[in-house]
């Protein structure tokens, strides 16, 4: 109640302006109707890796690099491409300190997962290094986490995993060198409290990051990890 009561005077005061045009916002969402239908949407994909199919498929199908090789995360959802829109936004949160840009990804993100995601325990967003997270001085990850975790009431856990080594960036790395940077590069201070997690990021490429935290996170004893990412690569 007070929540809602917080919401109607901040929007009042404060109405909703759309990030990327100016305009009067929509549904208390900082984005217009006329941008939101440029936002590139991810409905047909792989339902363990996110990964966009041209087609619908009949019924949940695994991607033939799951059916390879199984990530070890259970589900993903990722209710954007990373294309257009979305990209701009991701980018400029990320490399340009747009924080409003988190609150609205978290919102649309939410709306999606209402309908869509079975809820977890708690939300893991992926850590930076702690010498990564001094040279940017934020986590993206955990500035989107922090509205999904008000929207959906689900608490965030930033102390149960640290990532212990300080990986080079994986933009240019082929899948299986990437496989490589990323071994053993998360420490879990188990037990875990909770049975289903939910790794938050922004964007993902080729999912070994999130692979190898969920991965960590189910050696601690997470029965179940998810990974809920903004946009699929």
């Amino acid at each position: 109640m007070v929540n809602n009561w917080l919401d109607i005077i901040q929007n009042y005061l404060l109405p909703p302006t759309c990030i990327l045009c100016g305009n009067q916002g929509q549904a208390s969402r900082d984005i217009c109707g006329p941008c939101m239908e440029l936002l590139v949407t991810n409905p047909y994909c792989c339902y363990r890796c996110g990964i966009p199919f041209e087609h619908a498929p009949t019924g949940p199908v695994l991607c033939g690099d799951c059916q390879k090789r199984m990530p070890g995360f259970d589900e993903t959802h990722a209710p954007f491409k990373h294309q257009s829109v979305i990209r701009f936004l991701i980018s400029g949160l990320k490399f340009r300190r747009q924080f409003k840009n988190a609150r609205l990804l978290g919102l649309l993100m939410a709306d999606y997962l209402k309908i869509s995601a079975e809820m977890p325990d708690c939300l893991v967003p992926v850590p930076l290094h702690p010498r990564r997270y001094r040279e940017r001085g934020f986590n993206q990850s955990i500035e989107i986490a922090r509205t999904l975790s008000r929207e959906l009431a689900i608490p965030i856990d930033l102390d149960c995993c640290i990532r212990s080594r300080n990986t080079p960036h994986q933009i240019d790395l082929p899948a299986k060198e990437r496989r490589k940077n990323m071994r053993n590069a998360f420490t879990v201070n188990g037990p875990l409290r909770f049975d289903h997690i939910a790794i938050i990021d922004d964007v993902m490429t080729t999912g070994t990051t999130v692979s190898e935290l969920a991965r960590a996170l189910k050696k601690a004893g997470a029965a179940r990890v998810d990974v809920w990412v903004c946009a699929r690569a």
